[in-house]
């Protein structure tokens, strides 16, 4: 099956709820095994990354990540393309919820148009690569003026045979509540979808924002990649 239409048989109204009730979808075998091999490999070819991480320079955590430069692979270009239209008629939901206009355009091209004239030009799509000991701190990843609300992750690894450790680990910090964690196990090629920054929370006055930050815990053993899909892009 085309990675678009398996994209299209997402069940988005049970992620849309997902989405509110945890702030995290799991959208499993999104992508092949075969797709996920086809992609590690990228990382050793510098030549398609503008940039690259070493987290500990920044005390980020432990370990490396690297932003593709243009044009992206096929694969990571169709990703953002096909993720991209559902996800915005969640984020015009939950634009309205926070009484603003609902203002995200339906195709991906229209918010790269946006994010242009806001000097937002370098593409965020990135790899990232864990060995034994690393981890990643826990951040949001607005990167401009303009950032779309939700973002992707994908387990390229497999962790039945490739790591331990390493889980997504998600954190919201609730408004007068106590911060709330979700630990999350990505088997290889499944997705997470969660938020960048925010998303709403239903109280007795109404929605509330409440904050979310993402990281990934200590990798107990072996070697653990991932693939980032960020929609907007980075001044």
């Amino acid at each position: 099956m085309r990675l678009e239409d398996r994209i299209a048989k997402t069940d988005w109204a049970a992620a849309s709820t997902a989405l509110d009730e945890r702030g995290m979808a799991k959208l499993p075998g999104l992508l092949t095994a075969e797709e996920c091999a086809g992609l590690k490999p990228l990382f050793e070819e510098r030549e398609m990354f503008r940039s690259r991480i070493d987290m500990a320079r920044y005390s980020y955590g432990e370990g490396v990540y690297q932003y593709f430069a243009s044009p992206l692979p096929e694969v990571v270009a169709r990703l953002r393309s096909a993720l991209y239209p559902p996800l915005g008629l969640i984020a015009n939901e939950w634009a309205e919820r926070f009484g603003e206009d609902p203002a995200w355009p339906e195709d991906h091209v229209e918010l790269l148009d946006r994010c242009r004239a806001a000097g937002q030009t370098k593409p965020t799509p990135l790899m990232l690569k864990y060995k034994s000991g690393d981890y990643n701190c826990l951040h949001q990843d607005l990167y401009g003026e303009v950032h779309f609300p939700l973002q992707a992750v994908i387990m390229l690894s497999d962790p039945e045979k490739d790591f331990s450790g390493g889980e997504f680990v998600l954190v919201e910090n609730r408004p007068r509540l106590q911060s709330r964690a979700y630990v999350v196990r990505l088997g290889q090629g499944d997705c997470a979808i969660f938020p960048v920054r925010e998303k709403p929370r239903a109280t007795k006055r109404g929605w509330s924002k409440s904050q979310l930050r993402h990281g990934v815990s200590i990798v107990e053993d072996g070697e653990r990649m991932t693939l980032g899909i960020i929609f907007h892009d980075a001044a």
